[in-house]
């Protein structure tokens, strides 16, 4: 093996080798499917090389969830290889090679630099718009983002190949990105989101100098594609490191660019209830991503998004706006506000939407209201919200207990707690009695009938 305590740079890579005997990573933890993409295209002559966070994350002992290939063959020359492959992507020109289940993405090594017949396009502030200009491994390597990234196991001799210094960093555990960093967040914003999310994810620590830019330049996440964005989101906060990955958003200054509405609630209430609910939220879908339960991105939508439900409904409430009222409006205020900046599709943002508005009615006790709420589709998700603001306020508590009762035992629960208050309510005693049958009057016989 050799080794280094430099780092190389984008202008002058150089190639360190990690042998089988030092790196300890075996076959038998890879995808089958990705070894299989491995062995042909050598065969055929190609450079083929597994990748990315896959060499990274079987360096840390985890296990991988994807499997990339990269490989100097070009994209059509790797569908000629395979019949189960499909060519994906414009921004980005990739080949899908199909398995079942199992897709291995193999992306033919990048250059760094060059327009050559106008593949590789910026735009005025240096974002990355097409880059389909194709170069050596070495020009590869230095186009990745973080070092940890541009680690290149290959089965010729099951070596793991180093071009940027990324072997000592997965080993130190940083996150450290290569080149420029403000030049290489300009090329894509979401890089910033990116690296908060595998310091989350990995335990790993931002580098100083890969840190430092962030909280500046994150208001260039403002003109990412908000479908883009979402997909970020949820890679942030349904992969079972939520609570981690927002910490690390707060540090760095990141909160205000994905949830603004959400950032100006919580720097506005000063008790910070808003605060704790929302991490305890995040901390429940740590726990069901573990327990292999499923997660919903309403629900977490529901909770990032609850601060600034509540400032707005509070600033309308404020103006005299009917309760009922203000309520519809805050929804659709905040979820405008969001879908402009992560592109939030309405088969969660009205789940979302539902999950709040159902909270009022937990305060209704009327036998009626009672079995129509618990009948209701959205329930379930309404009632575990409802138990997650007692993380904010124990004002909540008695509340969560009748509807706990009611959901085991639904007569007796409104018998004993609040049956007898519906009595006493006009609206309710109303509901509880039964209108009265009208007599139907009879046709007086016709003359001459028996």
């Amino acid at each position: 093996m050799t080794d280094a305590n430099t780092h190389a740079t984008p202008d002058a890579p150089a190639l360190h080798v990690i042998t089988r005997d030092v790196h300890g990573v075996s076959r038998k933890q890879m995808s089958q499917s990705a070894l299989r993409v491995l062995y042909r295209l050598q065969e055929a002559g190609f450079g083929a090389y597994l990748v990315g966070g896959a060499v990274r994350d079987l360096l840390i002992g985890h296990q991988p969830k994807d499997f990339d290939v990269a490989t100097d063959a070009t994209p059509e020359q790797v569908k000629a290889l395979f019949r189960n492959c499909r060519l994906i992507g414009r921004r980005f020109r990739l080949a899908h090679v199909v398995y079942g289940r199992d897709i291995i993405e193999v992306a033919t090594f990048r250059a760094n630099g060059g327009d050559d017949e106008g593949d590789r396009q910026t735009d005025d502030g240096g974002r990355l718009l097409r880059d389909n200009v194709y170069g050596s491994i070495e020009e590869d390597a230095v186009r990745r983002d973080f070092t940890a990234n541009a680690l290149y196991y290959t089965v010729e001799d099951f070596s793991v190949r180093d071009y940027v210094g990324g072997y000592a960093d997965v080993q130190a555990r940083l996150l450290r990105l290569i080149g420029n960093p403000e030049a290489r967040y300009r090329e894509d914003p979401v890089r910033m989101l990116r690296a908060a999310r595998l310091a989350a994810k990995l335990g790993f620590t931002i580098e100083p100098a890969t840190a430092e830019p962030i909280a500046r330049l994150a208001p260039l996440l403002a003109d990412a594609a908000p479908a883009r964005l979402f997909e970020e989101t949820l890679k942030l906060f349904l992969a079972g490191h939520a609570e981690a990955s927002f910490l690390q958003l707060e540090a760095h200054g990141l909160v205000q660019a994905l949830l603004p509405g959400t950032a100006h609630a919580l720097a506005s209430n000063k008790s910070g209830a808003l605060r704790r609910m929302l991490l305890q939220g995040l901390r429940n879908t740590d726990r069901r991503v573990a327990n292999d339960e499923p997660v919903s991105p309403a629900f977490l939508y529901a909770v990032l998004l609850w601060p600034a439900y509540c400032h707005a409904l509070a600033l309308l409430q404020a103006q005299g706006v009917h309760a009922a009222e203000a309520q519809r409006r805050a929804a659709d205020r905040v979820t405008m506000q969001q879908v402009a900046r992560t592109a939030l599709p309405r088969r969660f943002s009205l789940p979302m939407q539902e999950i709040w508005l159902l909270q009022p009615r937990f305060s209704l006790r009327q036998r009626k209201r009672v079995f129509r709420l618990l009948a209701h589709p959205r329930f379930r998700a309404a009632f575990d919200f409802l138990e997650l603001r007692l993380a904010a306020s124990n004002a909540h508590a008695d509340d969560v207990a009748f509807w706990r009762e009611a959901q085991l035992h639904p007569t007796q629960a409104t018998a004993e707690q609040g049956f007898q208050d519906v009595l006493a309510s006009p609206e309710a005693a109303e509901d509880s009695v039964a209108p009265r049958k009208r007599r139907r009057r009879r046709k007086p016989a016709a003359e001459g009938a028996p």
